[in-house]
């Protein structure tokens, strides 16, 4: 066997283990994407009816509460970016870390101090990379978190949203995900958590209904009190999954694409290997008859 086929062959086996390989990865990512659908549909309402609750609650009252009320000249402003733990889904960390640096650049440009949160390896190594400051991060949950991920999340958030400025606090807090629109389809967003606004809600719900009057026990603050960190936590969840989701269909058409790719690569080195194979065959026929010709003249020479 000649050494440009033996190349050839190598290169066909190695391609047919990778083939296998973004092949298993498509179909447990798929498999995935399931469930995390199923999660994100169960809690989108409760999400929703908690935003609700809160609105109600502001539109009731006119206490001034981190959750409602925005700052007269906010200076800084919070930003939660989550990416992925783990590679092979394409463009998804690299378009939440550009809605990320868009988003940042907008309130840099608007006079805010920009403090950085991020969720998954990726933007971890992204930051640290550049050796830019992050001021926490959590890592190991992106393909499938908990409530309690998010709370973890949350802590640190809730914290800096109602200390002041001065004290390292932040006037705003804002969220980048990727929201989950179709197994096709998966958008990098920015949406801004607190301070809340009435006038987005509305516009969320899509309902323009008029909300109910409230009395408030103890009083209105306090209620607002015991809601942000549920608030909080229930949006950054609702995040988590959206992103968990979208995360499953990007690796899905990535590894989809991989499969496809290391398919057509393996018909063209079968091509190439069987040219080669021809033509070994073609160059061992010349050459029998090259020799039983030779053989032949020098037979009819010996018996002149």
């Amino acid at each position: 066997m000649g050494a440009q086929l033996r190349v050839y062959k190598r290169r066909i086996r190695s391609v047919t283990a990778t083939k296998k390989i973004t092949k298993a990865m498509e179909m447990i990512a798929a498999s995935r994407i399931v469930k995390a659908q199923r999660q994100v549909a169960a809690s989108t309402p409760y999400a929703s009816e908690l935003t609700r609750a809160v609105t109600a609650v502001a539109a009731g009252s006119t206490t001034k509460h981190p959750l409602t009320t925005e700052a007269e000249s906010p200076a800084r402003a919070a930003i939660l970016l989550v990416t992925s733990d783990r590679g092979l889904a394409g463009g998804y960390s690299s378009n939440a870390i550009k809605a990320a640096e868009r988003l940042t650049e907008r309130l840099r440009g608007e006079g805010k101090e920009v403090v950085t949160y991020v969720i998954g390896r990726k933007g971890v190594a992204y930051y640290g990379f550049r050796e830019r400051k992050i001021e926490d991060s959590w890592t190991g949950f992106t393909d499938s978190p908990t409530y309690e991920d998010a709370k973890r999340a949350a802590a640190p958030l809730i914290e800096a949203v109602t200390q002041e400025t001065a004290e390292g606090g932040v006037d705003e807090l804002h969220i980048v995900y990727t929201e989950f629109v179709s197994m096709m389809t998966q958008n990098p967003v920015d949406n801004r958590m607190l301070p809340l606004s009435l006038d987005a809600t509305k516009e969320e719900g899509g309902k323009g209904e008029i909300l109910p009057l409230f009395d408030f026990e103890p009083s209105a603050e306090d209620v607002l009190d015991a809601l942000l960190p549920r608030y909080v936590e229930s949006r950054i969840y609702n995040a988590l999954l959206q992103a968990a989701a979208s995360e499953h269909a990007a690796r899905r058409r990535a590894m989809k694409s991989a499969t496809d790719n290391a398919g057509e690569l393996i018909k063209t080195l079968s091509r190439l290997a069987n040219a080669a194979r021809q033509a070994e065959i073609t160059q061992e026929i010349s050459e029998i008859v090259g020799g039983a010709s030779a053989l032949a003249d020098a037979t009819a020479g010996s018996d002149k």
